[in-house]
């Protein structure tokens, strides 16, 4: 599986290089830099070398989809995170929810570039961020939310190149979109697996029920209340994935001709569900 992941995302180096070089040039532009994670998977949702490149920026993270995350499990990664110097917010860019602290915690993190343009007689200068993320992890829904009350991008300044989209989204605060797209670390098949479990690898490319298997034989270790309660199945302690993909379409009539198990609608449904919070507020890594 993983193969075919790198191959449909194409993360090939010159493209990997170009990414780097363009995030690179625009840091000179920002003041900070805001991440965006995925709250069920906030380790595997990184770009792995982003901490290298945007080095001593105040960086914000966002774990996004906090409201299908398990809540003991986001408070852990905003714990960790901000151990390690970051500033960090639980957020569901959806529905805006966790949104309306965001500009509190921007004047927090650029707390000295406020004072430093302040000193010089530069107050009320634009604060101004780099948007990032890994695809799927919400980058465009979250500019789109705190856009939505902008009359305009800002284009055109001086030291802006076009390709650079710039929007105002209130409280001075400004916003770029990344230059580029970053990539996952997807050396870990681990991660592939995780990042197909959450929808950031689109399905064509990827077996759906073997993925499904996947998502059923790790949740049967860590949360097999969670299937057990969602397919009334009586217990899933050390079944296969396809055992258990079996009763559930059993459970719920998916059937074809001949009575065998319709699997490949099985799946469909299984990480639907899943990706829903149908199954409950999942977490798949803690810090």
């Amino acid at each position: 599986m993983g193969d075919s992941i790198k191959q449909q995302v194409q993360w090939f180096p010159g493209h990997m290089a170009k990414t780097r070089r363009l995030i690179k040039e625009a840091l000179n532009l920002v003041d900070g830099v805001v991440v965006l994670l995925d709250a069920r998977v906030p380790y595997s949702s990184q770009n792995p070398e982003l901490d290298d490149i945007i080095k001593n920026k105040p960086k914000i993270v966002l774990l996004n989809k906090c409201d299908v995350a398990n809540p003991n499990a986001t408070s852990l990664w905003l714990k960790y995170f901000r151990n390690q110097g970051a500033y960090a917010l639980a957020v569901d860019c959806k529905s805006g929810k966790g949104l309306n602290r965001f500009d509190e915690i921007v004047m927090e993190a650029l707390a000295k570039t406020i004072e430093k343009n302040n000193q010089k007689n530069m107050a009320g200068k634009p604060l101004r961020l780099m948007v990032v993320g890994i695809p799927n992890t919400g980058k465009s829904s979250f500019i789109n939310r705190m856009g939505k009350n902008s009359k305009a991008k800002v284009e055109d300044k001086a030291g802006v190149t076009r390709q650079n989209q710039w929007f105002v989204v209130g409280n001075g605060i400004e916003l770029l979109d990344t230059p580029g797209v970053l990539w996952p670390k997807f050396d870990d098949p681990e991660v592939g697996d995780k990042l197909a479990f959450i929808g950031s690898v689109k399905d064509e490319v990827t077996d759906k029920e073997t993925i499904a298997c996947r998502l059923l034989e790790t949740l049967s270790k860590t949360n097999p209340q969670a299937i057990e309660q969602r397919y009334k199945i009586d217990s899933v302690d050390g079944l296969q994935g396809w055992e258990i993909l079996e009763m559930i379409g059993k459970k719920r009539g998916f059937l074809i001709k001949g009575g065998e198990i319709d699997y490949e609608r099985a799946s469909v449904i299984v990480m639907d569900e899943f990706r829903g919070g149908k199954l409950g507020r999942i977490s798949l890594e803690l810090p």
